[in-house]
């Protein structure tokens, strides 16, 4: 019975992991590596979460980045919460729920080149994760 138990849940984990990398996969290449450096993580970290062949399953304390990084849909964002509620049952507040959050959009410059663009945002999210770690947030 428990081995049918624990094959049930890692059937749950995987299944929220093929949307969250159906997702992914429609977002602009290097998706993968700035949720790497949103998180503070490697790269193999992201694979191990959002792989289908890794057991390892997606820590809450990452939904809100892996939601804002990768633009989430209301209705995306919501099939994903209840396959990742279905497989973690005993999770019952999301950080959402728990921490009022807001959106920030900013006008900058457009330097012209995909990369120092791509680097401008990831400086401006790891300063905005920062801040909110030093609001006594912790892992946000």
């Amino acid at each position: 019975m428990a081995l049918a138990s624990r094959d049930s849940v890692e059937d749950q984990i995987k299944a929220y992991k093929v949307l969250l990398s159906a997702i992914i996969d429609k977002r602009p290449s290097g998706t993968r590596q700035r949720i790497a450096d949103a998180l503070g993580k490697h790269r193999s970290f992201i694979t191990q979460i959002t792989g289908v062949a890794y057991p390892t399953p997606l820590p809450e304390r990452h939904l809100d980045t892996i939601f804002s990084l990768c633009h989430f849909s209301p209705e995306e964002q919501s099939s994903f919460l209840k396959a990742y509620d279905a497989a973690h049952p005993d999770r019952a507040t999301r950080l959402t729920e728990r921490h009022r959050r807001r959106q920030v959009s900013i006008t900058v410059r457009d330097f012209g080149d995909d990369h120092k663009n791509r680097k401008f945002d990831e400086a401006i999210a790891e300063f905005a994760l920062k801040m909110s770690e030093l609001n006594g947030e912790g892992d946000v």
